[in-house]
């Protein structure tokens, strides 16, 4: 099954996907978008498609958008060391994740511009439509929609979200039950990408869950584990370890490290990336001239059709690896969470 599984891995890259993210000039018809992109679930980068928005413009300046949401609450996320909903601990690992308080917006803001890693980081990432409902002042800077997405998917966007964050945070390797439209305001977001065929280059297992809590009058932050346990399938890969830990992280994730080449992809300002549903991926992020970096995302509805089969069948065999990690096998089941957090920085 070993080499059967690597044939995949390879033939993927052959047949469909190439070496690298397709990069668009300017926004694909609806039928091209379907046809050459969604229907072969395959990445791509879209410029001067959000080049009329008024955000490009105005939310670089921190002033502009502290004015504009000054009575405004929004939901700030704050973990020691911007690693939220990610795999943490030393000796006992767990999925953990941040703190959330509602703050007003200048204050948020303030904490995501003070952000320190290894004390405090400061993150504005709620994914729960959140762009129309606590940032609706602001809402009319961007479009309500992809036009062209929307008729491609013949739907409109389930959730617009905002993220608002800088350089010290990373949000790990995972998937999304989701086809994401997402668009850069403001600095750069750095994507590492592999397709859902690679599921067992990523050593997915299930972690007890766990919620960071921050005591504002002793500045410390504690990780304490659910009640009643419950358990969050995720990837512990580190794409970029420290040199100390490089040699070790390669033989732990042979697969990974060894395998065919992730895709990588800048998005810069002004720009989107296409992100096919089921796909894994990391994110870093570089600030723009305001300090952060922003980003809007549009999560559509995905098609539970047979590639959604054909994945779950994948992810359910198991893979005979190394003397290291001799059987990866995971399956989604009734006791976890039937998708990944829906995480997408």
């Amino acid at each position: 099954m070993a080499k059967e599984i690597q044939n995949l891995w390879r033939e993927v890259r052959e047949l469909s996907l190439g070496t690298k993210i397709d990069r668009l000039d300017s926004p694909p018809s609806p039928v091209k978008f379907l046809r050459d992109y969604v229907s072969q679930s395959k990445p791509c980068v879209i410029s001067n498609a959000i080049s009329h928005w008024p955000a490009l413009k105005l939310w670089s300046d921190p002033a502009y958008l502290s004015g504009a949401l000054s009575n405004d609450f929004v939901s700030l996320h704050l973990t020691p060391n911007g690693c939220a909903d990610a795999v943490t601990g030393d000796r006992d690992l767990c999925f953990a994740s941040a703190h959330v308080e509602k703050v007003l917006f200048p204050e948020a803001l303030e904490a995501v511009q003070s952000s320190c890693k290894g004390q405090k980081v400061g993150y504005l990432q709620q994914q729960n439509d959140c762009f129309r409902t606590e940032y609706s002042t602001v809402a009319l800077d961007c479009d309500g929609e992809i036009a062209w997405a929307t008729e491609a998917f013949g739907c409109s966007p389930e959730a617009v979200n905002l993220w608002i964050g800088t350089d010290d945070s990373v949000t790990s390797f995972h998937k999304d039950h989701y086809e994401n439209l997402y668009a850069v305001v403001s600095g750069e977001k750095h994507f590492i990408l592999l397709p859902p065929t690679d599921v067992h280059r990523l050593y997915i297992e299930q972690y007890p869950a766990a919620n960071y809590s921050y005591h504002r009058d002793t500045e410390v932050f504690k990780l304490e584990i659910e009640e009643p346990v419950r358990h969050v399938p995720w990837s512990s890969v580190d794409p970029y370890p420290s040199p100390e830990k490089e040699a070790s992280e390669i033989l732990k994730y042979p697969l990974f490290f060894n395998g065919p080449k992730p895709f990588h992809c800048t998005v810069k300002a002004g720009e989107i990336l296409y992100l096919p549903s089921m796909w894994f991926h990391h994110v870093s992020q570089t600030p723009g001239d305001g300090g952060y970096t922003i980003a809007v995302n549009y999560w559509y509805d995905m098609q539970f059709d047979i590639k959604y089969a054909y994945f779950n069948f994948l992810q359910s065999l198991s893979y005979q690896s190394s003397s290291l990690n001799p059987v990866l096998s995971w399956r989604e089941d009734k006791d976890s969470e039937s998708s990944d957090a829906e995480i997408v920085p």
